[in-house]
Order: C-alpha cells, then structure tokens, then sequence
C-alpha cells in the first residue's frame, strides 16, 4: 500500500499510529464517514470526520466525530471568527490536496487552522482519514492535534 501524505507525516514524525482499510464502495444512504465506521465496526464517536470549511472567508479545518455534526457557530468562536460555513468541494479539494472522502487532516498541501472536537481526547486512539478513501488511520488524539497545530474545543454536536 503506497502511503499518502498523511502516513509520511506521521512516519517522519515517528508517531505511533495503524492504518485501517476497508472497501470504500458504500450505500447511497450513507456518507464516507458512516461507510468507514460499518466497515471497520468501529466506534462512531471514535471516527472523525475532516471538514474543510469557511470562517470570515479563511478556509478552515474542523475534525468532528462521524457520530454527530459540525455546530458552525462553535468553529467560527473557537477559531476567534464570526461566521462560519462549508468549503465549496472544489475548494476543499484543491487546498488540501485530497478527494472529498478521503480528506486527511494531516499532509494537506498548505497546513490550515484546525480545530478538533475536543471529545477525540477522550480517547487512547482515534480514526481519522489517511487520505485516500478507504483508508483510515489511528493515531493517539495528542499527536493528532500536536501534528496539525489544532487547537480543541467542543463544536460537535
């Protein structure tokens, strides 16, 4: 398996982490996230999701677990902005350098403000995109955040 960015990021930063694949291919009904998480047979509060958004207009990163949503309101405060609302997918793909589905918050093209829900340190391990669809990696949710330079804060809901 070639790794992708996200892997070399945390192979070069000599972080302990595991890589999970699983068939991508997943109902109509269900979105990547929920897809990887019945895959897997992981926890869905334990998945999360990277989201490439908007706030006052600077694309920003929001990781949030796969079991419930983003509250925008709560990343355009955590990121110390008003407002907050999703990239366009065509935006998201070309700032990170990833497919829609496959968007790792780690080894985008440009390291972007992030924020993690701070329910990940809550958890010995999370799973987050790899950066390819079907493909998850779990790393320790310190390094998650320590790697992307995140700060944590509670906008999932």
């Amino acid at each position: 398996m070639a790794a992708t960015p996200a892997v070399r990021v945390l192979e070069q930063a000599e972080v302990a982490h595991a890589l999970h694949p699983y068939d991508p291919e997943h109902p109509a009904d269900q979105g990547h996230g929920e897809a990887a998480v019945a895959a897997l047979g992981a926890d869905p509060r334990q998945v999360f999701k990277t989201l490439v958004t908007r706030v006052d207009g600077a694309l920003t990163i929001a990781v949030v677990p796969v079991s419930g949503t983003l509250d925008l309101k709560a990343l355009a405060a955590a990121a110390g902005g008003r407002k907050a609302a999703m990239a366009e997918p065509a935006d998201a793909e070309r700032a990170t350098g990833y497919v829609i589905g496959g968007i790792s918050p780690l080894g985008q093209r440009k390291l972007l403000p992030t924020v993690v829900d701070s329910s990940a340190l809550g958890f010995p391990t999370v799973l987050v995109s790899a950066g390819k669809r079907g493909l998850q990696l779990e790393l320790p949710p310190a390094e998650l955040v320590r790697l992307t330079r995140a700060r944590t804060a509670p906008i999932g809901r």
